[in-house]
């Protein structure tokens, strides 16, 4: 693996305040935070966080001359919250990715996504390489559509136990779990899947939820994870308690629509310059190593790969600087890839 080096632009550069806005799109409305000047970035948050997983690298991409813009997904923060499951299919996130590069006055943009994000940057960078010309995905590899019918195969996971996806597909089971406590179960879930508060492999697997039981039965209970404050934890648990959980949801009970809906793009490579950054400890990156192995064929226009030891799930957030330094020198060498 490449290692990063320092950003060409200096640390020590003046960077503007960070700015929340509102913009129309096709679908409603998105809020997002904007800072810097330059080509734009965009940042796309994953389940279950927002805007905020990426105000670490906000002034970092400014700094280094750049555009960076982190948006609340529909269904999170002050983002539109259609009432229609359906109005949660990957379709619709690309268009409001389009829709806010349209409202920025941008032509084009980088797309940069973590977890659900990272798939949601993944297939916006595949429906419209017109517009995302550049793609980084952090955790969760990109993998082209294919195979049976994902509900399908996450039925048949797990034995007596179910696996997370399938326990969240029905309306209200999850919620019903969460929302009592909302604050109590985030800062279980980000523990859980946190390098350093995560239980001991074959101790507890919180992607599935014992027979009879509910999810957060296979959370570790106690310490916060190093990246998370209580003032953090606040601030998700607030986002969450005025908008409930139910649009973030809504992404797992799309995963066959979007399986119908992409048919047309089975199989397909991104073709644009991409970087993948995952951490050695995070299940989204082991489970799906063979995906990073395909890279040369799904993902041809790969500048860099990254695993990082030690390292869990939320890896802008547990490796801040060095997730800053792997983004910035890929983004400064893109004009060279892409000329």
């Amino acid at each position: 693996m490449s290692q990063p080096t320092s950003p060409s632009s200096p640390a020590s550069a003046p960077v503007p305040e960070a700015r929340h806005r509102l913009v129309n799109v096709p679908g409603g409305r998105v809020h997002l935070v904007e800072q810097g000047t330059g080509p734009l970035v965009l940042l796309v948050h994953g389940f279950p966080e927002s805007w905020y997983s990426w105000r670490r690298q906000l002034p970092a991409i400014a700094a280094a001359g750049f555009r960076a813009v982190a948006v609340d997904v529909r269904g999170y923060g002050r983002s539109s919250k259609p009432r229609e499951v359906e109005a949660y299919r990957m379709l619709a996130h690309v268009s409001d990715n389009v829709g806010v590069v349209q409202a920025l006055g941008a032509e084009t943009a980088t797309v940069v996504g973590h977890d659900w994000g990272s798939v949601i940057a993944a297939n916006s960078a595949l429906l419209r390489p017109d517009i995302f010309t550049a793609v980084g995905l952090l955790s969760v590899p990109y993998t082209p559509r294919g195979g049976p019918r994902p509900t399908d195969v996450f039925g048949q996971i797990g034995g007596s136990e179910e696996f997370y996806v399938s326990y969240f597909q029905r309306y209200g089971r999850a919620e019903a779990e969460i929302e009592p406590d909302v604050r109590g179960w985030l800062a279980g879930f980000y523990a859980a899947l946190s390098a350093d508060t995560m239980l001991p492999a074959g101790e507890s697997n919180p992607f599935f939820v014992p027979e009879g039981g509910l999810l957060r039965d296979r959370f570790p209970a106690g310490t916060l994870p190093a990246w998370l404050s209580e003032a953090d934890l606040d601030f998700y648990a607030a986002e969450f308690e005025r908008s409930g959980v139910s649009g973030a949801l809504n992404r797992y009970r799309n995963v066959d629509r979007d399986w119908e809906d992409l048919a047309a793009w089975n199989g397909a490579p991104i073709r644009q310059p991409s970087l993948f950054a995952g951490g050695a400890a995070d299940a989204s990156t082991t489970w799906l190593a063979d995906a990073v192995k395909a890279y040369p064929t799904t993902l041809p226009g790969l500048v860099s790969s990254h695993i990082l030891d030690g390292c869990g799930h939320w890896i802008q957030q547990e490796r801040a600087d060095e997730v800053n330094l792997l983004l910035t020198d890929w983004l400064h060498v893109l004009p060279a890839q892409m000329s």
